[in-house]
């Protein structure tokens, strides 16, 4: 089993994309938040669970928000790849500069709904930003059966 039953997929009126989400930003405004750093499991069932997620938080707070995926960059490493999505996602933090997604050509039609283009809150990175006044980052790892992490990373104040 890869993926949550089409039964158990929407629990309370959310995806388990949009409850990580919200629970993780839950002590930090979404427009403090610049940069999520998505899991994309390069599914359609997967990506759009998780664009819509990250639009539900962003939407709700009337802000929009820079998405982009870095495993394009390192490849899928199995239980090493919410870490190393981790550690990309500090790491644009701390030096103030978001990758793109790699090889960014066509989005899905409910994606691209979502997206900044489409007045959705997403903005979908297809070059590198600077991003020099970052103050927090979002993280999305999903694994295999649902087991799923949104890690918030914010700059000390």
């Amino acid at each position: 089993m890869t993926a949550s039953s089409p039964s158990s997929a929407r629990v309370g009126g959310s995806t388990p994309s949009a409850r990580a989400s919200s629970a993780t930003a839950a002590s930090t405004a979404p427009a403090d938040v610049g940069y999520v750093n998505a899991h994309a499991t390069g599914t359609p069932a997967g990506d759009r669970a998780e664009a819509a997620g990250i639009a539900s938080v962003w939407r709700a707070g009337g802000a929009r928000v820079a998405v982009s995926s870095t495993k394009g960059h390192v490849g899928h490493l199995l239980g090493a790849a919410g870490a190393v999505e981790a550690a990309l996602a500090l790491l644009a933090l701390a030096e103030g500069v978001l990758p793109p997604t790699r090889a960014l050509d066509e989005l899905d039609a409910a994606v691209a709904a979502l997206s900044e283009d489409a007045g959705g809150p997403l903005r979908l990175l297809r070059a590198v930003e600077r991003a020099p006044d970052l103050r927090a980052v979002l993280s999305n790892s999903f694994g295999f059966g649902g087991t799923n992490a949104s890690l918030l990373f914010a700059k000390a104040e």
